[in-house]
């Protein structure tokens, strides 16, 4: 008798369900013809970016636009506050980032921060944020996480992870908790090359998977993968496209090992080099869906219809040929579907509380003294911003520090960018010179952003200090060095608030 073979479901609905599962972006603040079009195919999630948000009235009729054409659906965007802000951008976030609320280590102001987060995104039209990091830091030197992270205790990574995705889904915004299994203790950033991990499963498992336990108890309806090789789960893929670690670790039951997830599972950015320059993004999102992932992220960087085309056909393509099973895609389409019904009819009308981030900022300040007193500033200041290649998670747009908080305290405060590039050309002791004369005489402040992973930047704030000592240290970074300066200030991150709360105690007001 000849095999029993399993009837292909009709192209229209592997279509449907090969759309369903992307989740694509686009330029502009308006929505495309292209994706309204494939809206009403059976595209089921629409991400957005820092380049689709003008302010919240955009961003509102946005959103209001792309649900005329699918009133369920999912819009989803990266915004884990601090550093990486889509919503704001180009001013700098209202909420200090995880870092800063992992150094202030209270669950129910994280919960409270979280909520009035998804308050804002809910009001602007978004139901899907790709958040929050609960990756656990304990590289310092890591590239990509740093203040991302709630810091370098896996237990309290997990409390702030279950508290912030408890707080983001009151307000009816679903979390996706990531970078599972854990981007933590890598010195690669994936956007640029595949990272690989050398810890064994019990590391894994009493360091990078405690928080992502406690975002499965606490509810989380997304996780997202990381591109990251662990050899003890999987000797070849990295983790988004291994079957090891997606169905075998992250679905898997308790009992079994894993951690019992049933929720979604994203994909992170497919266009991200970890596995685009090894796998391609076409047959890296055929090998995903194929180890477990449910939806593929695309268009962090790519953001036009025939990525959109390209993947559906690939998809299509591929449960033609037998390299995708119809059943998987059908299951990954459903799963997207439940979530997008759920954000639809979740969400309590969280109450606005509008001072909650520069609250948290405050509380999360840490100062110490120097070897000699310091007295608040009270006239026009200078500003040495020693400015760091931003990560590509961070993006360049979003303006960090103190002094734009500064001179509104203080006016007449200018500010000078010292880079890399400025010191390896001139060398330290000429940037310095020219910093002092730039400072014409003036008080200054230095600020700084993981000045441990940088030596040039080290040595110039070293420089510095002996050339004048009374001068003022700002780390909006991970503060792993040692303090130094006549008043060192740890914000724990660069949102904006971070700079008001640095600047409130600089002149005294804090």
């Amino acid at each position: 008798m000849p095999p029993l073979v399993r009837p292909v479901r009709p192209t229209d609905t592997l279509t449907r369900d090969a759309l369903a599962v992307l989740q694509p972006g686009f330029t502009g603040t308006t929505a495309p013809d292209w994706l309204l079009r494939r809206l009403g195919e059976g595209l089921t999630t629409v991400g957005l970016f820092g380049r689709n948000v003008a302010n919240p009235g955009q961003l509102a009729a946005l959103t209001g636009r792309l649900r005329t054409e699918r009133p369920d659906v999912l819009v989803a965007v990266d915004e884990e506050g601090g550093d990486v802000t889509r919503l704001e951008v180009r001013g700098g976030s209202s909420f200090p980032g995880n870092h800063a609320l992992g150094a202030v280590d209270d669950p129910a102001l994280t919960r409270a921060v979280a909520r009035e987060l998804g308050r804002r995104l809910a009001e602007c039209g978004i139901t899907l944020n790709w958040a929050p990091s609960a990756d656990v830091n304990s590289n310092p030197d890591n590239p990509v996480i740093g203040v991302r992270s709630f810091g370098a205790d896996p237990h309290l990574v997990a409390r702030h992870t279950a508290a912030y995705v408890e707080g983001l889904q009151s307000a009816g915004v679903a979390a996706c908790t990531k970078h599972f299994p854990g981007h933590g203790d890598t010195a690669v950033d994936s956007h640029l090359d595949l990272p690989r991990i050398a810890a064994d499963l019990a590391t894994l498992q009493e360091r990078e998977l405690v928080p992502f336990r406690a975002a499965i108890a606490a509810g989380t309806r997304a996780v997202m993968s990381a591109h990251i090789l662990l050899p003890a789960l999987d000797g070849d893929r990295p983790a988004t496209l291994s079957p090891a670690a997606l169905h075998g670790l992250l679905r898997a039951p308790v009992t079994e090992g894993g951690l019992g997830f049933d929720g979604l599972i994203v994909t992170d950015g497919m266009e991200m080099q970890a596995v685009s320059a090894t796998y391609g993004i076409a047959h890296g999102s055929v090998l995903a869906l194929a180890a477990g992932a449910d939806a593929i992220c695309v268009g962090g960087g790519l953001a036009d219809e025939d990525i959109v085309l390209r993947l559906r056909d690939a998809l299509v393509a591929a449960v033609r040929d037998g390299e995708l099973p119809e059943e998987r895609l059908a299951d990954a389409a459903a799963r997207v579907r439940a979530l997008a019904r759920w954000t639809r009819d979740a969400g309590e009308g969280a109450a606005p509380a509008p001072g909650i981030g520069l609250t948290a900022a405050r509380r999360a300040l840490r100062r110490t003294a120097g070897g000699q007193p310091y007295a608040p500033l009270t006239g026009a200041a200078y500003v040495a911003a020693f400015t760091p290649l931003a990560n590509i998670a961070v993006g360049d747009e979003t303006p960090w520090g103190v002094a734009a908080e500064l001179a509104r305290l203080l006016p007449g405060t200018d500010t000078g960018t010292y880079t890399a590039d400025a010191a390896a050309a001139a060398g330290t002791p000429a940037l310095v010179e020219g910093l002092l004369t730039a400072a014409a005489g003036r008080r200054i402040v230095a600020v700084v952003r993981d000045v441990h992973r940088h030596p040039w930047m080290a040595d110039a704030l070293a420089a510095l200090l002996a050339a004048r000592p009374g001068t003022a240290v700002v780390e909006m970074g991970v503060p792993q060095a040692p303090p130094r300066g006549a008043l060192h200030l740890a914000t724990h991150g660069a949102a904006r608030v971070c700079g008001q709360a640095a600047a409130e105690a600089l002149t005294g007001r804090l």
